[in-house]
């Protein structure tokens, strides 16, 4: 999401932090901040780009040689001057930075009110200032552990204060957060790009970690206070490469990203008892109740992402629900009545034919849910609830960790209904819930086997035609794998359900035709393999996507991409992933360009 600086050193802190901010600006952001200390901390922030940060410093210069700063991609409160980090205490004396989500704010927050502290900001960010102001008794990094010992989610934390100048301190928990080592000099910064024009030699910190920073250098310790011994990290790579992160993209950055945009996604709204509580959704338990209809309307890979939602809405809640192209809903005439929820999903919130859909519904009555990526968009703000999916900034064109955000977004808001009409299936959403929550790590699993699709894809690099077929939940799949093909390979690609193969696609399968096939839905199973037989019969060539434990598939595919075994209303999150990466592939051994395909934009703000 955001991008977080740090510096100590002999220099003024300001130029190097705004630098360093310029250099983060790919990542994403709606406002920015710096803070710095001389003889007091004084801080500069403004929502809009860094250039009216820098307005402002110029205007009214920082002086001193020790500073944090940071872009903020907005979760907590919209997008402002007010809520742009750096935030501090009500003193002054300590300032924060943070990256993340803080899961118990509003416990925190009340509890803070209740002793007499008073807040500025809407964020969650703020009470971390007040909570290591009230722990401070002289050592700011015990100060920070007792802080982040009440603080439960995802997160990376910067903190400075007055009393210990020439001092920064910062946690990890799962965001990211490096080290740049100079000569008399010490960055720090979530990734390498900010400043790797100043230095090479990087510490990494990781996942659980507590770093002191000074002007010699830095201190890791775990968060219980272990000293950590850890290598330097010595970078070769080019600012373009830095910014990707390492990786030759922003897809296939943005791919592997994905287990943490789950972790994000779900971070402080999935109890282990199935309870989701929702921030900014607003409806109360007799909306829920009476609800009689979903719609789910929606473009491109966010209508994809709304076909997975349909199926999961009908199966755990029995409920109708539709899904409908945002740009054929709004002609349609659509039965959308008063009472029903309107479900309009869109990574940007720009999206011109989604908010023409969306506001056809409120037009008649409907309940509006914007389903989006980005706070304060026009999707949230015209909505009456808002589910934010906290994906963070998605630089490639074709979408990947925004449509698995989507996806998780939807299993939320249908456990969240259906705490209040009751689950068709408890044992279902019992199980739905325990794979919610082992999903980061079944994802990491998948990225552990990109060698093999990068494998299968040198299969249909070179074909003009290739099908994906599946049935049910597995037809959803393969829509999405079928769209990021074509979008960045330009091979023609078409999907289907498995059955409608026989009903007329057959005519065009010929010797060595490739055929994706995805088989995550038990119950439909057979079907599926009924249809690769059709294919092999006359010479297809099957590339499967299948769980682990399934020692069927082998005899029927070419190739088998595996996945970890899920309940199979989970499985079209882990399914898409070899899908995604096939399409990565292909693209990359045709000399693509990945990141930016012809014709294709990434906000589609025109209809």
């Amino acid at each position: 999401m955001c991008g977080i600086m740090g510096y100590v050193g002999p220099n003024q802190a300001a130029p190097v932090l705004l630098d360093g901010l310029r250099r983060l600006e790919y990542r994403g952001y709606d406002s920015a901040g710096i803070a710095v200390l001389g003889s007091t901390i004084e801080v500069r922030k403004a929502e809009g780009k860094v250039g009216r940060l820098i307005d402002l410093t110029e205007a009214s210069p920082l002086d001193g040689s020790v500073g944090i700063g940071h872009t903020r991609w907005a979760t907590h409160g919209a997008p402002s001057d007010l809520n742009a980090h750096p935030h501090s205490d009500p003193s002054g004396a300590f300032v924060v930075v943070h990256n993340g989500i803080i899961e118990n704010f509003y416990d925190l927050r009340d509890r803070l009110i209740a002793d007499g502290h008073e807040f500025v900001s809407e964020t969650d960010t703020e009470i971390l200032a007040h909570l290591v102001a009230e722990a401070y008794d002289g050592d700011l990094a015990g100060a920070v552990r007792r802080a982040v010992s009440q603080a439960e989610g995802a997160y990376a934390l910067v903190v400075m204060t007055v009393h210990e100048p020439g001092k920064i301190v910062a946690v990890r928990r799962i965001s990211p957060l490096v080290v740049g080592l100079g000569d008399g000099e010490t960055f720090l910064a979530s990734d390498i790009p900010a400043v790797l024009h100043r230095t090479r030699d990087f510490l990494i910190v990781e996942d659980g970690e507590l770093v002191i920073v000074d002007s010699e250098g830095a201190t890791i310790e775990t968060i219980e206070g272990v000293t950590v011994e850890r290598d330097r990290l010595h970078v070769d790579w080019d600012s373009e490469m830095a910014e990707k992160g390492g990786y030759d993209h922003f897809m296939l950055k943005e791919i592997h990203e994905q287990p943490a945009v789950v972790t994000e996604t779900l971070a402080g709204r999935l109890e282990e008892d199935g309870s989701a509580w929702l921030d900014n959704v607003h409806f109360d338990d007799a909306f829920a109740r009476n609800l009689r209809r979903i719609w789910i309307t929606a473009c491109g890979t966010a209508y994809n992402a709304g076909m997975v939602g349909s199926e999961v809405f009908r199966r755990l809640l029995r409920m109708p629900t539709s899904v409908e192209y945002a740009h054929e809903m709004r002609y349609a005439d659509p039965l959308v009545a008063e009472g029903d929820l309107v479900i309009a999903i869109s990574q940007s919130g720009e999206t011109a034919d989604t908010l023409a859909a969306a506001r056809l519904a409120k037009e008649r009555g409907a309940r509006l849910l914007a389903l989006t990526n980005v706070v304060g968009s026009t999707l949230a703000r015209e909505a009456d609830d808002i589910l934010y999916t906290r994906a963070g900034p998605e630089i490639s064109v074709a979408s990947t960790k925004a449509y698995m955000a989507m996806l998780i977004g939807q299993y939320l808001l249908a456990l969240r209904i259906g705490a209040a009409r009751g689950l068709a299936d408890p044992d279902l959403a019992s199980r739905v819930i325990h794979g919610l929550h082992a999903l980061p790590a079944a994802l990491e699993s998948v990225m552990h086997r990109e060698a093999e699709v990068a494998e299968a894809a040198k299969r249909i690099a070179e074909a003009d035609d290739v099908y994906f077929i599946g049935r049910g939940l597995d037809y959803a799949i393969a829509v999405e794998g079928s769209l990021k093909l074509k979008e960045i390979s330009y091979v023609h690609s078409e999907a289907m359900p498995a059955g409608e193969l026989k009903h007329g696609t057959l005519a065009l399968i010929t010797e060595g035709i490739p055929v994706v096939v995805v088989l995550t839905q038990e119950a439909l199973y057979d079907k599926t393999v009924s249809a690769i037989q059709e294919v092999k019969a006359r010479g297809g060539d099957i590339i499967a996507v299948a769980y682990d434990d399934d020692d069927r598939i082998a005899r029927f595919a070419d190739t088998v991409l595996r996945i970890p075994r899920s309940d199979d209303l989970l499985g079209p999150v882990s399914g898409v992933v070899p899908l995604q990466l096939l399409a990565y592939h292909v693209a990359k051994i045709r000399g693509n360009d990945i990141d930016q395909p012809r014709n294709l934009a990434k906000s589609v703000t025109v209809e």
